[in-house]
């Protein structure tokens, strides 16, 4: 079934309507932002509008802009060596302890640092071995490379202000 329009005749009741007021009327309609570039013409420049409020270029306003706090570290934070663990210091005073462990089941990184925080950077077991981790506290953690007949065990810990870290193969 189609609708068809249908026209009819003005009536009087119909001339009684007025129109809209000329304020309510929309204007030209608004162009919508446009991803390309606006064109550039040879005439003045347009104005930039900026929402924040530009000093004024007298010599008080330029002094007033330096900064008054020293800039951030940029050095490298100095790095040493202690019982084979690469040490660095943060800006926070804190040192940070990492060493990577190579066993037959596997390959793992620990990181320590002197808050007393263990932690696991990577884990890579070898061939026929899974990795496990186990974390009771903080402080404490040991990484499992795990095969049918064989484990390899590393246990770190930070005990007495330093890491510590054990090795342990168990089974054949």
């Amino acid at each position: 079934m189609a609708i068809l329009p249908v026209l009819r005749e003005p009536v009087a009741q119909d001339r009684t309507l007025s129109p809209p007021p000329a304020a309510e009327t929309p204007g030209p309609p608004t162009p919508l932002p446009s991803s390309a570039p606006p064109p550039t013409t040879s005439a003045s420049p347009r104005p930039r509008v900026s929402l924040t409020p530009t000093p004024s270029a007298t010599p008080e306003s330029v002094e007033s802009r330096r900064p008054t706090t020293r800039p951030s570290r940029t050095t490298a934070p100095t790095v040493t060596t202690e019982d084979g663990w690469t040490v660095t210091v943060g800006d926070d005073g804190v040192r940070s302890y990492v060493r990577s462990f190579r066993v037959e089941g596997g390959q793992a990184v620990v990181r320590m640092t002197s808050a007393g925080v263990v932690e696991l950077v990577t884990a890579t077991p070898a061939d026929g071995y899974a990795v496990q981790k186990v974390q009771n506290s903080p402080d404490n953690m040991a990484v499992y490379f795990n095969a049918p007949n064989s484990s390899f065990i590393i246990h770190a810990i930070w005990w007495d202000d330093r890491p510590f870290v054990q090795v342990s193969k168990v089974g054949s």
